[in-house]
């Protein structure tokens, strides 16, 4: 049975929400193997003189666990 883990990280991208998607998930991939699947939680935007200047993003990030990684889960 596969054991799949959630956690929550917080993104941003001065291009757009899919870059911020992309940009959350290469910094997981540098520490986390495995991933699934992201929801995005919440989107958020700064806006500066009455323009988009940064996306922000919660996002959930799921992955499964290595089987040697199961027992201390």
């Amino acid at each position: 049975m596969a054991i799949v883990k959630v956690i929550e990280l917080i993104s941003s991208s001065e291009k757009g929400i899919e870059d911020a998607i992309q940009n959350a998930v290469a910094e997981a991939s540098k520490t986390i193997h495995n991933i699934d699947s992201v929801f995005v939680k919440d989107i958020k935007v700064h806006v500066k003189d009455g323009k988009i200047t940064t996306y922000g993003l919660i996002c959930k990030v799921s992955f499964r666990l290595d089987e040697k990684t199961k027992e201390h889960a």
